[in-house]
């Protein structure tokens, strides 16, 4: 099976870290819980100041925007303050590094802020934003691209050699270099996009969309299809739906009829134009397989860069699933165990299943008892509402689902009787294919079985193998733990071999 292990470096504490991110449209502090290979946030504000809006016509970053963000950061050193950050990394974007003005404000602002603030360069804003990709995802291969308010990266990830260019494609620059006119941007996005060649690697591979003008066309599109679950990272749409509705978005002629625009920022909607039509240009250009937004940016990728390379080489859901179990299970010896004893099900005539397949049942099986302090009556629906909206790597909405089911199933279990049926998890379950909803309830089944067996204890199950014998699924009980065997237990075990298609035998001693 796949070795896991627990705990942190060191005395087994994480040393919270903030990141500071001054860019061209929005300056924001997130503090993470520590430099890990999944990292969560526990601290997030972002303050909508514009730097970067007048640079391209005047040069200069605009007064009022300057004294916002000398506002916010020295918020922000207050804020880090109170939660005890010693370790906070600062950096700056386009706006910063090619105003006139720009080392003027660096100066100000790290007076404001109490730590050095780093003015990235057009190549390492675009590594960084590669590195964000590489945190976010598992083995990415293809384009990551992060529009800001001054420029645009994009880089190549997962290619040999890796290709980056930074372009003058942001948002807010775009409204300035154009005159606010959106025929205009489209043949100023159109003649900078064609200067780059190498964009051709990007055709049939994933197209990674980063940056909240980005984001926010996700959440618009996330409204108007009514779509179940507001989780914005690893959020796929096809590339053709994507191009069709940045297209809508460029040519209305008033965003405020448009379904769901009350969630988007008042800042931000001045620029969904012409962040639309960049997206619309690119994908055009590349025609990728697929599109992928993402939450994870130059922020995490700054992290990232901080990592061994142990630390990245770790899989993003497994780690965060291990360091779950640790913190919030009975036992995460027990959760580990759960990985093998469900192994079982999988090898010699039983289902087959694929690596991912393989990789997400392990990360179920890690998740499934991290609701053991809730109320017995509601930790189907309450796991499944946290497995849903967790700040999961690593995965994409369908395995998100797999996950939460397959908790949901393990509290409640599978038959139509016990199984309740309301509102959000039927409408949850749209996102999920079939073969996944069948596979989440034989892995709930069998986690329920073992629950019954174990009490969620290590060094029961290890010892009470699952086995097939022509059409009996069998669960042999050695004689040390025989009083364990119960009615309750052969019931769900007994639930977890008609899923299988099985006749159940449990054997004693």
């Amino acid at each position: 099976m796949t070795r896991y292990s627990f705990g942190f470096d060191g005395n087994g504490e994480l040393e919270p870290m903030g990141v500071v991110d001054i860019g061209s449209n929005s300056v924001r502090l997130v503090i993470y819980e520590g430099a890990v290979r999944s990292p969560t946030p526990i601290f997030n504000e972002k303050v909508l100041c514009g730097l970067g809006r007048q640079l391209a016509s005047t040069g200069h970053l605009g007064r009022e925007s300057v004294e916002r963000a000398l506002a916010a950061l020295t918020r922000f050193r207050a804020v880090a303050k109170i939660l005890r950050v010693k370790n906070v990394r600062a950096i700056a974007t386009a706006a910063c590094r090619e105003a006139a003005d720009g080392p003027d404000f660096i100066q100000r602002g790290e007076k404001a802020l109490g730590t050095r603030i780093q003015v990235l360069s057009g190549q390492q804003e675009a590594e960084l934003a590669a590195n964000g990709i590489m945190m976010g995802f598992r083995s990415p291969d293809g384009l990551a691209t992060d529009l800001g308010g001054g420029s645009l990266e994009i880089v190549d990830v997962g290619g040999t050699p890796r290709q980056a260019v930074t372009l003058p494609l942001g948002g807010l620059r775009l409204i300035d270099t154009s005159g606010g006119r959106i025929d205009k941007a489209i043949d100023i996005a159109d003649e900078q996009i064609a200067r780059v060649p190498w964009l051709e690697r990007g055709r049939n591979r994933t197209f990674y969309a980063v940056g909240g003008t980005w984001r926010a066309i996700a959440k618009l599109h996330m409204e108007q299809t009514n779509y179940p679950l507001r989780i914005m990272h690893s959020y796929s749409i096809p590339t053709k739906e994507v191009i069709a509705f940045c297209e809508e978005i460029r040519r209305a002629k008033k965003l405020s009829t448009m379904i769901g625009i009350d969630e988007i920022a008042k800042a931000r909607r001045e620029v969904l134009p012409f962040g639309a039509l960049v997206l619309e240009r690119l994908l055009k250009k590349l025609e990728p397989s697929a599109v992928y937004f993402s939450v994870f940016g130059i922020r995490e990728g700054l992290l990232y860069s901080l990592l061994s390379e142990a630390e990245r080489r770790k899989d993003p859901l497994l780690a965060f699933c291990i360091d779950h179990a640790r913190l919030r299970s009975r036992s995460a010896e027990h959760a580990v165990e759960l990985c093998a004893w469900t192994d079982a099900l999988f090898e010699g005539p039983g289902p087959k299943e694929t690596e991912e397949e393989r990789r997400l049942r392990h990360a179920a099986c890690l998740l499934s008892d991290s609701g053991w302090r809730a109320h017995p009556d509601y930790r189907g629906e309450q796991s499944l509402i946290m497995i849903a909206h967790a700040a999961l790597g690593g995965i994409d909405h369908p395995g998100r689902m797999f996950l939460a089911f397959t908790i949901y199933f393990r509290h409640l279990g599978t038959s139509a009787e016990t199984e309740r049926q309301d509102e959000m998890s039927d409408r949850l379950k749209e996102i999920l294919p079939k073969r996944l909803l069948r596979r989440a309830r034989i892995v709930g089944a069998a986690i329920r079985a073992a629950h019954m067996l174990s009490i969620g204890r290590p060094g029961i199950i290890d010892e009470a193998p699952l086995s097939y014998e022509g059409n009996k699924l069998v669960l042999s009980i050695p004689k040390a733990h025989a009083a364990l065997d119960g009615e309750r237990l052969r019931r769900r075990f007994a639930a977890l071999a008609d899923l299988m298609e099985r006749v159940p035998e449990v054997r004693v001693g």
